[in-house]
């Protein structure tokens, strides 16, 4: 064992996280886990976790799931793909390997939306096979330690760092030592004001001695922002309302949300009356409206989102073929987006 994973596996044992995927190694589980927490934090994730393996304690029962019930599970926490992904992982496991989750690091690599960090992750904790893992913790622990200016979200930047911590593990045991630098990475060496006056790794981290921990690590750019403006009809008929499931390649397949009219700039109820979308949703219906209600920038990775809710109240439906009717005593039902659930949080039916 090498200087710097001993000092690692004595600070976790004293300070890292007690997790439940962390008292097992049933692979299912800790897959589960690590899915639910990429881009989300533990705190939030934990009730995710428990709340799936709870409706699903198997691998089995999740592919048997209908999506719809699977996204409702994971409404909230964002990156739907994931739970897509999810699902249909767990039914090539059903299909592919009789049930049994696979052992193989190229077999579970070979699961949809299974990478090569999810992959270290699952084989090591599981199995204790010695496979590195590199998330954003490891790249800011690895890339201060060694004063790295390699960027990291480059392809060189990321075989560097692989190899690197390839050569840091221990390997007689990768997933302790795995959970060690994750940990120490998200509790010690913080993103910002990292506690280095009581890191056990200071003598150690060239970052610290050259006084460059604030710039590690590198990235060679950031990805541009790009806006768009949602003007969402909320139309209601007596008890029910409208709505209408987001297909296409777009954020939020498979959610469900009310119809829909995207525009290029910010208008007003006004500016949608004679958009073909408009007036094919009410028709020559009479209708009121209710209330407009602007909400708060909807920030997503790569997109803002800027939403008008328009509440409208109209005798009878038009024959709308994306859309459907349910009751609106059954929104809760549905999974919708974050965005969504925010308004009808706000504004109950």
């Amino acid at each position: 064992m090498n200087c710097t994973a001993e000092i690692l596996l004595d600070w976790y044992a004293r300070e890292g996280r007690d997790l439940p995927w962390r008292r097992t190694h049933d692979p299912y589980r800790i897959w589960l886990s690590e899915v639910i927490l990429q881009q989300t934090r533990v705190a939030q994730g934990l009730e995710y976790y428990l709340r799936f393996t709870e409706r699903f304690p198997d691998v089995a029962s999740l592919a048997a799931a209908p999506e719809d019930e699977v996204l409702k599970l994971w409404q909230g926490l964002g990156y739907y793909s994931r739970a897509r992904n999810l699902r249909a992982a767990a039914r090539q496991v059903v299909e592919r390997f009789g049930g049994v989750f696979p052992v193989s690091p190229d077999d579970v690599r070979s699961l949809r939306g299974v990478g090569d960090y999810t992959a270290a992750a699952i084989c090591s904790a599981a199995y204790d096979a010695p496979c590195a893992v590199v998330d954003g913790n490891v790249y800011r622990v690895l890339s201060r330690l060694f004063d790295l200016d390699e960027p990291i979200d480059t392809t060189a930047g990321k075989r560097a760092f692989a190899s690197l911590a390839q050569a840091q593990l221990d390997t007689a045991q990768p997933g302790r030592y795995n959970q060690a630098i994750m940990d120490f990475g998200a509790i010690q060496c913080t993103p910002a004001s990292p506690r280095c006056e009581v890191c056990p790794l200071a003598e150690q981290c060239l970052a610290l001695a050259a006084g460059t921990v604030a710039d590690r690590p590198v990235k060679q750019g950031k990805t541009r922002v790009r806006d768009r403006w949602f003007n969402y009809l909320h139309i209601s008929s007596g008890d029910k309302v409208l709505l209408h499931r987001r297909e296409g390649r777009d954020i939020w397949q498979g959610l469900y949300e009310f119809p829909l009219i995207e525009t290029g700039v910010s208008v007003d109820l006004a500016g949608l009356l004679d958009l073909p979308q408009f007036r094919e949703l009410l028709g020559d219906a009479p209708w009121r409206l209710v209330r407009s209600v602007p909400m708060p920038k909807h920030q997503l990775s790569h997109q803002t989102l800027h939403a008008v809710f328009h509440r409208i109240e109209t005798p009878l439906f038009t024959p709308f073929a994306a859309a459907m009717a349910v009751p609106a005593s059954a929104l809760g039902d549905y999974a919708v987006p974050r965005l969504v659930d925010r308004y009808l949080i706000k504004y109950p039916m």
